[in-house]
């Protein structure tokens, strides 16, 4: 398949990153690329999705790298797995052999490995600029859920209308499964037998980057897990701070360590962000330094400065949070600067090791298996929200009271807009079309 076909096979089946931001993956393709990189890395802790998919389905997956390599005719294609991961890497070295131009790369067991500009340097010693795009260097990257959604659509013109979802922490059978877009977060509960703790708190998304949920709350194309954690480990109690007491704490305490900083990953690699300089600028008021400020933006907000490097309880990650979408309120653009910088020559020794960082959470406890099961009872109704994932969100093209199967296209974005076509997940009838979600009740 050609790639502007692919691209259009893609946006129709509704394909978009499984995880962080949901990019839509039609969108990454390009001719420019020299290489697509497979994240493996599964960047946070307890999360287990694709180191499982990589063995049950390690063939639809190499197929759709092979193909993606092959439609945007790159040079190669990376299979990047961190070296705990024993078991994907032993089923990618049995199947890679029939895959002319893939080849894997074992990855350290740190954090971020995951994100994908720490990637791109880890596979391939290429910086991409501050602020820019992975193809600004020749890399695509895919995360390995989207890659079999990919290749399941070319193949079979399977829609994505399910999500494989890691359950973990205070539950009863932790699990990975895969259920259909749409479902409560109180129905994935029920699939791990429940919470075993009643003051458990929930958390959408991994422990470092993820958000505080409810059981209302609904499965989307980019969840990852459901966690039910302690309220008094490390990641529940930031997130429960507000930002005027993060700043009064910088106001009080922040000691100008620059440990936020030594250990910064994209500071590693010779970005401008610099923690310690924001939070010095911010807590004596010194708005004659804009880069501090200005260089907000090139935060991934990978959280390790708040949750790791600081000794002093404070929290960077989130008052840059908080000042990145101040900035964007007020209409200021991401600086341009245009040098991709270069690695700190202590890098390798300030890399942060994952098992490290799970003890320093609080979390060692709950990292044990969660097995991938598929669900296998029934579903009485989903919500499906029409903005999913990077992009504009989707305009209904149902109503209330419209039959729909599973797979059926209900929702698109405006013609040109960036973003992917949305699916029912199940077979049933639309009961509620609202401008942000569509309810559909099962027949």
């Amino acid at each position: 398949m050609n790639l502007e076909n692919l691209k259009k096979t893609l946006f129709e089946g509704g394909v978009a990153g499984a995880g962080g931001a949901g990019f839509p993956t039609y969108a990454k393709l390009s001719d420019q690329a020299d290489t697509v990189i497979l994240n493996c890395a599964e960047c946070e802790p307890l999360i287990k999705v694709d180191r499982q998919l990589i063995v049950s389905h390690v063939d639809e997956i190499l197929q759709g790298m092979q193909m993606l390599v092959e439609a945007m005719d790159a040079k190669e294609g990376i299979i990047a797995i961190k070296q705990s991961y024993t078991a994907s890497l032993e089923a990618v070295k049995h199947s890679i052999g029939e895959y002319d131009r893939l080849r894997l790369h074992v990855l350290p067991d740190i954090y971020p490995a995951g994100d994908e500009v720490i990637l791109i340097y880890e596979t391939t010693g290429r910086i991409v600029p501050q602020g820019k795009i992975p193809i600004m260097v020749g890399c695509v990257v895919v995360n390995v859920e989207t890659v079999l959604n990919a290749v399941r659509k070319v193949n079979e013109d399977h829609n994505v209308i399910t999500k494989f979802v890691t359950v973990a922490g205070l539950v009863n059978s932790p699990v990975t499964v895969e259920v259909p877009v749409g479902i409560t977060v109180g129905q994935l509960l029920s699939m791990a037998g429940g919470v075993s703790r009643e003051d458990g708190i929930l958390l959408m998304g991994g422990p470092m980057t993820g958000r505080i949920c409810s059981t209302a709350d609904v499965v989307t194309k980019t969840t990852k897990a459901l966690l039910v954690l302690p309220p008094t480990c490390l990641p529940i109690k930031k997130r429960r701070n507000k930002t005027q007491f993060n700043i009064r704490n910088a106001m009080s305490v922040c000691s100008q360590c620059s440990m936020c900083t030594s250990l910064c990953p994209r500071n590693l690699i010779g970005h401008s962000i610099k923690p310690h300089e924001f939070m010095r600028a911010l807590a004596n008021g010194i708005t004659s330094d804009t880069d501090a400020f200005l260089n907000a933006f090139f935060c991934c907000s990978c959280g390790l400065c708040e949750m790791y490097s600081c000794h002093q309880d404070l929290s960077p990650r989130s008052l840059l949070d908080a000042y990145k979408g101040g900035l964007r309120a007020k209409g200021v653009r991401i600086p341009d600067k245009k040098d991709r910088g270069t690695a700190d020559s202590m890098r390798q020794e300030r890399r942060v090791p994952e098992h490290r960082l799970l003890v320093r959470l609080g979390l060692e406890p709950y990292d044990i298996p969660a097995p991938m099961v598929q669900y296998q009872g029934r579903i009485d109704s989903v919500k499906l929200m029409l903005r999913q994932n990077i992009g504009a969100p989707c305009v209904p093209s149902v109503k209330a009271g419209d039959s729909v199967t599973a797979g059926m296209q209900v929702a698109a974005p405006p013609e040109g807009a960036l973003g992917t076509c949305l699916h029912a997940s199940i077979t049933g009838k639309v009961t509620a079309v609202t401008e942000n979600y569509i309810t559909i009740q099962a027949e």
